[in-house]
């Protein structure tokens, strides 16, 4: 790009920042943490800042943070696999009611959402009883994650194949869109849900603990990593892509479980 479309920040003693933000106005708590993100020993020649940037676990969301040798857990984030998915269908404008209430409906009962009971017994979204697609989806999840589980036992606390299809609170929604041709299309915006949320919060844990044992200073203790080649580095990226992979499972099946019902 050129060097115009964007504004520089300073950092002293860090990498430069290249923002992308003009016309918008930055936080000044999104912008400490891009300066201490700067200051950090393995970033690679500088940081890009998204116009949508904010303040997050001690690195901004909306940020591009390249690294060399090294991955920050807390740059990653507790939202792993997060992402978008769209499915077009066979119906076109006029096969829609005049109201779309009984489509919401239809598409809240097919699908567990929201959180109660702090995520706990009884929780509104997740699964009481599981479908079996719902099972049948977990056999390709379930391998990895007992593995991981038995290397990190603190992971196994709370819901997994539970959540699987099922949308959460957040950000994240379902949407009934038409495209330029009238044609009906369900867009949904999800994640890896609470077990990608643990697996986050878990190696962001870790990586403080590895920072103190090391006695590395940071400009916050957030922003711990893990250097490529250790233990914890390979056994953080494991757990990663298995997130990733659940967060791709469960796009799928919310997707199946809206059509199915709506059909």
């Amino acid at each position: 790009m050129n060097d115009s479309t964007y504004e520089l920040l300073q950092a002293p003693g860090g990498v430069p920042i290249k923002a992308w933000i003009r016309g918008v106005a930055l936080e000044d708590a999104a912008r400490r943490q891009l300066q201490n993100v700067a200051q950090l020993p393995i970033v690679y020649k500088w940081i890009a800042v998204m116009p949508d940037v904010h303040w997050g676990i001690g690195a901004t969301v909306g940020s591009v943070i390249p690294t060399q040798g090294a991955i920050v857990p807390a740059a990653v984030g507790v939202d792993i696999g997060c992402g978008m998915m769209a499915q077009r269908t066979t119906l076109t404008a006029n096969d829609l009611p005049d109201h779309l209430h009984a489509i919401r409906a239809a598409i809240e009962s097919a699908v567990p959402h929201g959180r109660t009971n702090s995520g706990g017994k009884g929780d509104r979204g997740a699964w009481h009883n599981l479908p079996a697609a719902t099972l049948t989806a977990w056999t390709q999840l379930e391998p990895r994650y007992r593995a991981l589980v038995a290397a990190h036992p603190k992971l196994d606390r709370g819901n997994d194949v539970n959540h699987l299809g099922t949308l959460g609170t957040g950000n994240h929604f379902i949407e009934v869109c038409l495209d330029e041709t009238q044609r009906v299309w369900f867009l949904l915006h999800s994640g890896s849900r609470g077990v990608g949320n643990r697996i986050g919060t878990y190696f962001i844990e870790l990586a403080r603990q590895e920072m103190r044992r090391q006695q590395v200073n940071l400009p916050d203790i957030d922003l711990a990593w893990f250097r490529d080649g250790s233990r914890s580095f390979d056994a953080y990226v494991g757990a990663v892509q298995w997130a990733q992979d659940y967060a791709a499972v469960n796009r799928r099946r919310e997707q199946q479980d809206q059509i199915e019902r709506h059909d």
